[in-house]
């Protein structure tokens, strides 16, 4: 294996958490809603989505020991969020671990952003 970055880990990250049954999506942090809004209009298109990555932040410990990953989950009604956030936790911190070139800390933080409520039409 080689030397991980934080850009190679978000991909491992996304799919690690969307993987676990209840997460609907991975929405975006508030400067990324920001930074999408104050850009200028045009024709939307698929290339203009926001990618599941953009509900993560993989970044080096400041003294370089570890990782620490943040995973934003929106998840599905009817599920309990705690189990759902344990299930995302241990998800991608095991699959965080098996990326890495060599055994080091590894902290997730999951927030739950919303639940997604079911939608039936009248």
């Amino acid at each position: 294996m080689t030397t991980v970055g934080p850009a190679t880990l978000l991909g491992v990250v996304a799919e690690a958490a969307l993987a676990v049954p209840g997460v609907t999506g991975l929405p975006p942090r508030l400067a990324q809603r920001l930074a999408a809004a104050a850009a200028p209009t045009g024709t939307y298109t698929a290339s203009h989505r926001t990618p599941p990555e953009a509900g993560v932040r993989a970044e080096r410990a400041p003294d370089g020991s570890g990782w620490h990953i943040e995973v934003r989950c929106a998840l599905a009604e009817g599920r309990r969020a705690l189990d759902v956030a344990r299930n995302v936790h241990d998800r991608v911190r095991t699959a965080v671990i098996s990326h890495l070139a060599a055994p080091e800390p590894v902290t997730v933080t999951v927030t739950v952003t919303r639940i997604a409520t079911r939608y039936d039409p009248p």
